[in-house]
């Protein structure tokens, strides 16, 4: 699949797809090293600590999977290929914390192997660094739909 390598990330979400019942489809990617050993995380540009590549679908993506990827790229400059599909991940927040800012969300995360890392990607200013199985899930602890993600994939634990 060809990839959009632009160098400015797409903001907002005027281009947002939303499920039935309002719920916002984000996408994401478990971005594995080949031997599957690894997984790169990365930085969190709202709440620090570490995260996996993910955001919104928008309406001229014809498939999750193709959101996946250009949010691996836009956030960590990595170029990959999905190699499974994880399905969907159910969001978990309490009620209370749902806002308007932050509407629910409807997950569906993609296995891929990183087959290069660019020097140079829209969103630069996020730090990536390779973790194993265990330090990637101390890495998410806080963040259950993300954690699920990682348990759904094939790395090596």
């Amino acid at each position: 699949m060809a990839q959009s390598r632009s160098m400015v990330a797409r903001e907002g979400r005027t281009n947002q797809r939303y499920s039935a019942n309002g719920e916002r489809l984000v996408t994401g990617i478990v971005p594995l090293s080949s031997d599957k050993y690894y997984v790169l995380l990365i930085g969190s540009s709202r709440r620090g600590g570490w995260v996996l590549p993910k955001g919104g679908w928008e309406l001229d993506e014809a498939t999750a999977q193709e959101a996946a990827v250009r949010e691996a790229w836009e956030e960590g400059g990595l170029i990959c290929r999905v190699t499974y599909d994880l399905g969907m991940i159910p969001e978990t927040r309490p009620p209370q914390q749902v806002t308007a800012e932050a509407p629910r969300a409807a997950y569906h995360f993609f296995e891929a192997t990183v087959e290069k890392l660019e020097e140079r990607w829209p969103e630069m200013h996020r730090s990536r660094q390779w973790m194993s199985f265990a330090q990637a899930e101390v890495a998410l602890a806080d963040r259950p739909e993300l954690l699920d993600a990682l348990r759904r994939s094939t790395m090596r634990r």
